[in-house]
């Protein structure tokens, strides 16, 4: 690598890592600042970048890793689901913005052929920005979502006809039926090949590299697989692009796809940043600023335009009123590949310099204000429903079918692949409480998903990891791993996700609890102490000492080497159940026909008929923790009763169907 090269690379870090905290701060899109970097380095501006074809260079693989990274993340069944959104949603909108865009620049004095082509430019949008913004929302398995990235793929395949069509326009032959036999050929080649790798070739692979246990050699292969199909689809006359999404597809179904797409998730951001820089240093400001009420009256125009046939497309094919903004607004601007067309138009002169500078500012500017645009999304919606529109077209024609992935609720996360991680899983499952166990070892999760358990394989050092396991929803998070360094990188990644989830960590020294405390943590056992405790207790137990002293003994043992750190609960003179050893707080349901359905609290004489109280009272999501004297029980109730075991055992009868 020349010395010129790594300097601009250090130039582009250095002012993107600047420009990404400063709209991070302010709460702006950092695609923004990244065009606008690309703008005051590039070479119409300070021209402080020498080598920008290699900065291009590594724009493109930034590219190449967020559609493999799209492919992984939305697999080929769900491509299969939406296959009519991709056909038909696809052929409509990039039909209709073509025939509208050639009708509306014939009139401004364009030849037909140079009309249709910038038609061309103006139906393809984008979808490095449009994914990476729906990525980042957590919307791109969403119905709209579905159905824009649907509409993206069909430009991206409809690219390479555009590509062979283009000579043609600019008066060069071209061997036709040749081309199409052999792009036909082609097609069925991807099709065999993307069905074979995503049934059979990628799960049997990954499976038995992730055996090795070893994760670099893992990651190796998976960015094998992406470059290779990437450079096999484009040595086939496709986008280097379109071949990772295709290798995206093929590893989607393999359990593996959420551990590696985790790791991959820093390099996409890193290159994916390259490629928004690239796209601003083609900008000339100097074009702009002599053009300029052209240039904003030409954005107005194509932002319009193309919203409104996005949003027809969404309509004809059955979105609500709300679904067709949300697609219209996303497919707002014009697409990278739409550069890759213009400079094939410009070399075959079909655009002259003026045309397609003017097509460079207007694809900028786009792209640049589409996060703003697509924020409005669900405000312009609503603001729209105030007007008096037919039922018909809120409700859409024939209303898509949701398809979205189950979250789970208030449940327990499982971290670690240890006998107490899956002691624990096996006694949550026979109480059947809600969990998913995170696991880091193919074999064990493989032989626990085959057993019908909820089982993510992955790093839980990886945030989508922790997502997939509904990580921000969890009631409870156990952490069952040995190493110090990795406890805090996990502790920290689960705080991050969710700020009200009580942690519990195992670790193995007791010196790890104050750090472990610091970072997060809301309850720590040390499994040293904890042995030492269980093998003293027993020994005292032997020697026929009371239990109240046993019991003393070890809170005061406790208590001197936890210290602080210990919940206060655990330091208290009084503890409840030690010292009433036999009174329990027990969670009841109040069952369908139960015979305290309709009694108040007073009257069902919970403390004076049956001796046991009611502390509280969950109803639906809302907890009633001072329940009045009037409180009226109703089916589903579930009542939380204090009082000894033979007490709550004979209330029991008023809370079931049968007495």
């Amino acid at each position: 690598m020349e010395f010129s090269v790594l300097k601009d690379i250090v130039i582009i870090f250095a002012l993107s890592s600047l420009v990404n905290y400063l709209f991070t701060r302010i709460k702006v899109p950092t695609i923004i600042g990244y065009l606008l970097t690309g703008v005051l380095v590039g070479p119409k501006l300070m021209g402080i970048i020498k080598a920008p074809q290699e900065i291009e260079l590594m724009a493109e693989i930034g590219v190449v890793l967020l559609l493999f990274m799209i492919g992984m993340e939305f697999s080929l069944n769900h491509l299969f689901k939406i296959r009519r959104r991709v056909f038909m949603g696809g052929f409509l909108q990039v039909t209709l913005t073509t025939l509208l865009t050639t009708l509306l620049t014939h009139t401004y004095d364009l030849s037909w052929k140079s009309s249709l082509f910038i038609g061309f430019l103006t139906a393809l949008s984008s979808t490095a920005v449009v994914l990476k913004i729906l990525q980042d929302r957590s919307e791109i398995t969403s119905n709209y979502g579905r159905t824009v990235l649907g509409i993206l793929i069909f430009q991206d395949v409809i690219l390479v006809p555009l590509m062979l069509f283009t000579p043609f326009l600019g008066g060069g032959e071209i061997d036709y039926s040749g081309q199409l036999f052999l792009l036909a050929i082609k097609s069925v080649f991807i099709i065999g090949f993307l069905y074979v790798g995503n049934r059979w070739l990628m799960p049997k692979l990954l499976h038995k590299i992730a055996m090795t246990r070893n994760q670099e050699l893992f990651m190796m292969i998976v960015l094998l697989i992406c470059l290779s199909v990437a450079l096999l689809t484009y040595q086939m006359g496709m986008p280097l692009a379109f071949g990772a999404f295709l290798a995206g597809l093929m590893i989607s179904e393999s359990e593996y796809s959420h551990d590696a797409f985790g790791n991959l998730i820093t390099f996409r951001d890193t290159f994916t940043s390259f490629f928004f820089v690239s796209i601003g240093m083609l900008l000339d400001l100097s074009f702009v600023a002599e053009h300029f009420a052209v240039i904003m009256a030409a954005v107005a125009v194509v932002v319009v335009l193309k919203m409104l046939v996005g949003a027809l497309t969404a309509f004809l094919l059955g979105h609500t009123f709300k679904g067709t903004i949300l697609v219209g607004v996303a497919l707002s601007q014009v697409g990278e590949f739409s550069f890759i067309l213009a400079k094939l138009g410009k070399d075959f002169t079909i655009l002259d310099d003026y045309f397609y500078q003017l097509f460079l500012a207007v694809a900028v500017i786009t792209m640049s204000i589409s996060p703003f645009v697509i924020q409005l999304g669900s405000s312009i919606s609503a603001l729209l429903l105030r007007l008096p529109i037919p039922k018909w077209m809120i409700d859409g024609l024939f209303p898509l079918m949701q398809i979205d992935i189950p979250i789970l609720q208030n449940h327990l996360v499982l971290i670690g692949k240890d006998s107490r991680a899956q002691n624990l899983s096996k006694m949550a499952k026979y109480y059947n409480l809600p969990y998913v166990s995170i696991v880091f070892d193919p074999e064990i999760a493989r032989q626990r998903q085959l057993k019908g358990e909820t089982v993510v394989y992955g790093d839980a050092f990886n945030i989508p990891i922790l997502e997939k396991a509904s990580v921000g929803n969890a009631h409870i998070v156990v952490i069952s791993i040995g190493k110090l360094d990795v406890l805090k990188v996990i502790i920290d990644k689960v705080r991050q996700l969710n700020k009200h989830a009580s942690i519990v960590v195992r670790t193995r020294h007791i010196e790890d609890i104050e750090a472990l405390y610091k970072i997060g943590a809301t309850q720590v056992i040390p499994e040293e102490f904890e042995t030492a405790i269980d093998l003293f207790e027993r020994v005292m137990a032997n020697f026929l000492l009371p239990r109240t002293e046993i019991d003393s003994a070890i809170d005061k043992i406790r208590s001197d080497h936890y210290g602080i750190f210990l919940e206060e609960t655990s330091t208290t003179k009084f503890n409840i159940s030690k010292d009433i050893p036999d009174v329990e707080i027990i969670p009841m349901e109040v069952a369908k026909g139960a015979p305290i359905i309709g009694k108040t609290l007073s009257g069902s004489r919970l403390r004076e008929q049956y001796g046991v109280t009611l502390v509280a009272l969950k109803r639906e999501q809302k907890v009633i923790d001072h329940p009045k004297p009037t409180l009226t029980f109703c089916e589903g109730d579930v009542a939380y009763l204090l009082g000894k075991t033979e007490h709550i055992s004979g209330v029991a009868e008023l809370f079931s169907t049968e007495r």
